[in-house]
């Protein structure tokens, strides 16, 4: 299982229907298997993240954020790790909003 304690992350890309930006950074806890986050950037003016994570560091996870606009927004989220050349990891993303109107999405996030 990969330890995702004290690691942080910045969004590489991410698709046109979400609201992470590229100066956020998601700084990320662990205990056990229970990982978490607490998030804001230039769209999200609050973000919680939680997942949980199994033996192949892949993440389960779900989130809630309030937005600029003032709209509370939630989704789910899979993540799937690869351990790039430098040591560092980049997390695939699978997402969907669960609010809003439940499209679909991708990121790219690598490790600071």
């Amino acid at each position: 299982m990969i330890n995702y304690n004290d690691r942080q992350f910045r969004p590489v890309t991410n698709s046109e229907n979400g609201e992470v930006d590229g100066e956020m950074t998601f700084h990320y806890k662990q205990k056990g298997n229970v990982v978490t986050c607490r998030y804001s950037g230039v769209n999200i003016k609050e973000g919680h993240l939680i997942a949980l994570v199994d033996e192949k560091g892949c993440l389960d996870m779900r989130y809630h954020q309030v937005n600029n606009k003032g709209e509370i927004m939630t989704g789910i989220c899979k993540s799937t790790p690869e351990v790039i050349p430098n040591g560092k990891i980049r997390l695939h993303e699978d997402w969907q909003w669960t609010s809003g109107d439940l499209s679909k999405g991708s990121s790219l996030l690598e490790e600071v």
